[in-house]
């Protein structure tokens, strides 16, 4: 994206159902900004933001129940970005406005406490509903097939839902979790990813800085285990312990110490992306929020 005064925003995005444990998001994206056609909008800037953060792209099949009891969920925390547009943004806005349009009818009637069921409602039936349903195969298309059968499958079901208000493929399902999606190490090789070169590619932990997160540190870790034992007892030796790979802020490591190895949170460096909470192999990791005010806080994004 280009803005004012030569600002340049630059973003990655790696689909979380990959296979190969050895895979490195982060790194991905810093051998992405060394394609000539990215290079050449970097070469002679200066970062000066950093940030990350998993998106919720399933779409009209995982949407969940959008109110509970005094709340609602609004844009991309129930799920509602276009992936072909890569856009959520105009879906946010209009859940919005159902939201508050819902809530002024209960506020009239004397309700309160109770569910906004009537946003669910407008939600699925009104315009939202309608840009998420044309485009609802894209994704298990993609997932399913790959790239390029995805475009014409999808190009095809986009156009006839286009057309004629149905899509050609119906309804397909997501399939696996991207968890589940996570391959054995024994069946991949490690990935030999070029070392950032302090000018178009930085390492974790110097980006992190500029992600201006804040943890308190005598607060409680936000990052919960369910079984402590997993990390090590069955992640490293079955997935070569992915968590050191697919945060993108450097908060799971594995540390070697005279009693072999050990799993280490750094709560403090966490950007709230959620992708432990969603990615990790065993489900072990519940992401729960932390100290109010704490977290990331992005200038310029």
């Amino acid at each position: 994206y280009h803005y004012e005064d030569n600002l340049v925003m630059v973003g990655f995005v790696v689909h979380l159902n990959y296979e190969n444990p050895y895979l490195y998001p982060y790194m991905e994206f810093q051998r992405f900004k060394h394609h000539p056609m990215v290079a050449e909008l970097l070469e002679g800037g200066k970062r000066i933001s950093y940030g990350a953060r998993a998106i919720s792209e399933g779409g009209w099949q995982s949407l969940p129940e959008l109110s509970f009891a005094g709340g609602v969920l609004l844009g991309c925390s129930a799920g509602m970005v276009n992936v072909p547009r890569i856009k959520g943004n105009h879906n946010a806005m209009l859940s919005g406005i159902e939201a508050a349009e819902a809530a002024a009818r209960a506020i009239a009637a004397g309700r309160e406490g109770d569910r906004l069921t009537d946003y669910d409602a407008a939600v699925r039936t009104g315009a939202i509903g309608q840009d998420l349903r044309k485009v609802r195969n894209v994704k298990p298309a993609w997932s399913r097939y790959g790239l390029w059968p995805s475009l014409v499958l999808g190009g095809m079901d986009m156009w006839g839902a286009g057309l004629t208000g149905r899509n050609i493929l119906r309804t397909w399902k997501h399939g696996k979790t991207d968890a589940e999606a996570t391959g054995k190490a024994a069946d991949f090789k490690p990935i030999d990813y070029p070392k950032p070169d302090g000018r178009l590619s930085f390492d974790r932990l110097t980006n992190v800085a500029f992600s201006f997160t804040n943890h308190e540190e005598s607060q409680p870790c936000h990052l919960r285990l369910k079984d402590p034992t997993i990390p090590i007892r069955v992640n490293l030796p079955e997935y070569a312990e992915p968590a050191q790979r697919y945060c993108p802020a450097g908060v799971y490591e594995v540390v070697e110490d005279a009693s072999g190895p050990r799993f280490v949170i750094n709560f403090q460096n966490c950007v709230h992306c959620k992708t432990c909470d969603i990615k990790d192999p065993s489900q072990n990791i519940v992401w729960t929020t932390p100290q109010g005010g704490d977290g990331p806080n992005y200038p310029n994004m």
